[in-house]
């Protein structure tokens, strides 16, 4: 079914559908950018009345079923005509812009829609130049204008950008029709057709620990989730797999490593899921000389790269192979999920814990009803505490006095006395905002916390939670105080509560460690805003790989709660219910456990698929291990 626009400014799409086995009715579906019906797996169709248009909505992200083509330019079609069909052309889902190519002059086609593409809060409007310029009598100027929230680069990373958007497009006539002969580069999107052609999906690289690699804790197996967007419809698999060789993004190209060799590439695209769901890729000759260790952890990066971008189906195996088909090696699902899985149990699920009226550290399953002090100290309430954090291995449990100015460290176990605090904050205990962070513990077992005074604050971190405090440089801080922290169970990601003149932000930094192994040297470097819409934010907590939930309001607005990617773009996850007055959030990095909270209704549980519970009507510092 095609439907155009005419020169009022009504440019067409040419829509593919395939019928769905087995259905009985059409269905209708606004497509972004051009007016039509769209019909999927009809058994009849209408053969009278008008095309009417219909309100943009993005669809549900399983109904691929419908393809988005462009329609070539008309005979006479006028110079802001053409501008508005090339636009729509390049909504398309044609792998290589055929159709929007067609728009250019001869002179223009080594145009590169994929050098950077900019995505504005609405379709770009093209407006005609007012005035001619008298050395341009026989071209035509068009200029493109909008808002921009975001850039997307050469190497598909995200970016928020928020400010005003203007291009400008050139056009000629050629052969006796006007066709764009100068341009920008790039794609430039509403976010509407960015949400419906593109899709977040992580890409999977190695902690790279540096100077202090050689230490035990440091596994050569940690994977970091390195989100980009890629046009989910267009060889899905082939380009996620593509965009892993590529390398990973620049903000974590410092902190991260590939196995895969330089220039490693595929010896053959158009990549699928065979019957078994096993993923069969060739790689050039770069790849022959990996040894077994390094070939099964590039089949690591593989499979957890490429199960991100099908979720849907559960891949059985990795096979790698040479450029002729030869074995090089093999990685099963239990093999990848039990020595490379990006979120690590202790060989259970993991509790919930919060503080109780009591002042005792509780904890609680995912079907308890009633929680349970935990064993050793503080579990007695004798020693009131504000915050609480517990290892990842539940085996210790860092706390911080009720005024803000100690942190003890305990082993969860009975008969444990807790001893001297292992840190003394330098604020004020009569200031709610100075004195020490709540802790936090990454998966390398090393507990970081910061320590905040009336104009200033430092981070630090305690090897294995214990020792000397070691402080961390934070060079982008910028005189700015820390509020709160969280670190990834990676140890080379960490949000963090920034607070400027009364407003609070959350921004992402990453943990580069130089120096010697002997004396290694930390550092947290280019903080990056993760929810920029956000004028103040109350808390945070990682929910997976590359997300986090986020409490915070807009200016103006209420406060609200979402979950957001580690590339400040907003998450396709779920929409969060509301839950009045939240204090503080705790989230799982397995995505299937709930939600736990700190609201006006006391410890509230969020289960998957449900609504808010309180669990219990009075407690503080919600946390899950981490």
């Amino acid at each position: 079914m095609d439907t155009e626009r005419g020169d009022e400014g009504r440019v067409g799409h040419t829509f593919r559908t395939r019928p769905r086995r087995g259905a009985r009715r059409a269905r209708t579906a606004g497509l972004l950018g051009g007016a039509a019906v769209l019909l999927a797996g009809c058994a009849s169709m209408p053969d009278s009345g008008d095309v009417k248009a219909v309100d943009q909505s993005p669809r549900a992200e399983g109904d691929s079923q419908v393809r988005v083509y462009g329609v070539p330019p008309q005979d006479g079609a006028q110079p802001t005509n053409i501008v508005r069909s090339f636009l729509d052309a390049t909504t398309s889902d044609e792998a290589d812009f055929r159709t929007a190519r067609q728009y250019l002059a001869k002179s223009a086609r080594k145009w590169q829609p994929f050098r950077v593409t900019d995505v504005l809060q609405e379709r770009p409007k093209p407006e005609p130049q007012v005035q001619r310029n008298r050395e341009d009598e026989n071209g035509y100027t068009v200029t493109l204008t909008g808002s921009q929230v975001a850039k997307v680069d050469a190497n598909h990373a995200y970016t928020p950008e928020e400010r005003k958007y203007r291009a400008t497009i050139h056009l000629i006539k050629e052969d006796g029709q006007w066709r764009i002969d100068r341009l920008p580069n790039g794609l430039v999107l509403g976010q509407s057709d960015f949400q419906r052609i593109y899709r977040s999906v992580n890409k999977y690289y190695f902690a790279s620990y540096k100077s202090e690699s050689s230490q035990p804790k440091a596994s050569r197996n940690v994977l970091v989730a390195d989100p980009v967007y890629l046009r989910q419809r267009i060889e899905p698999i082939t380009a996620s797999v593509e965009a892993l060789l590529s390398g990973p993004t620049d903000w974590l190209g410092e902190v991260t490593s590939s196995e895969f060799p330089p220039g490693t590439r595929l010896a053959a695209r158009d990549l699928s899921l065979d019957d078994s769901n096993a993923l069969r890729v060739r790689l050039s000759k770069q790849a022959i000389s990996t040894d077994s260790g390094q070939c099964k952890r590039m089949a690591a990066q593989l499979f957890f790269t490429v199960q991100d971008m099908t979720r849907a189906s559960k891949i059985s195996d990795v096979k790698l192979e040479d450029a002729n088909g030869g074995s090089l090696c093999e990685l099963s699902q239990e093999q990848a999920e039990r020595d490379f899985s990006p979120v690590r149990y202790a060989g259970r699920s993991a509790q919930e814990y919060f503080i109780d009226a009591d002042h005792k550290v509780v904890s609680m399953s995912d079907s308890a009803t009633e929680p349970t002090p935990v064993r050793g100290p503080f579990g007695t309430g004798k020693t009131p505490l504000r915050s609480v954090a517990v290892s990842r291995d539940e085996t210790t449990a860092a706390g911080v006095s009720g005024d803000g100015r100690s942190l003890y460290v305990a082993a969860l176990e009975d008969g444990v006395q807790r001893g001297a605090p292992l840190l003394t904050s330098a604020g004020s205990a009569k200031d709610p905002d100075q004195g020490l962070t709540a802790p936090s513990w990454d998966g390398l077992g090393d507990l970081w916390i910061a320590d905040r005074a009336a104009h200033s604050s430092r981070l630090l971190r305690l090897r294995e939670g214990k020792g000397t405090p070691e402080e961390v440089a934070m060079p982008g801080l910028d005189g700015r105080r820390i509020k709160a922290i969280r670190v990834a169970a990676d140890g080379i990601r960490i949000a963090v509560l920034v607070e400027d003149k009364g407003r609070t932000t959350l921004q992402l930094g990453r943990v580069e460690r130089g120096g010697s192994s002997a004396h290694p040297v930390l550092s947290v470097e280019e903080l990056r805003p993760i929810a920029p819409q956000l004028e103040d934010v109350v808390a945070a907590s990682w929910a997976g790989g590359s997300r986090l939930v986020v409490v915070g309001r807009e200016s103006g607005g209420v406060q609200q709660m979402q979950y957001m990617e580690t590339d400040g773009s907003a998450s396709n996850a779920q929409t969060l219910p509301g839950v009045n007055g939240v204090k503080a959030v705790a989230a799982s990095e397995d995505e299937a456990r709930p939600l736990i909270a700190d609201a006006t209704e006391g410890i509230v549980r969020l289960p998957p698929d449900a609504n808010w519970k309180t669990v219990a009507k009075e407690g503080t510092a919600p946390v899950y291990p981490g």
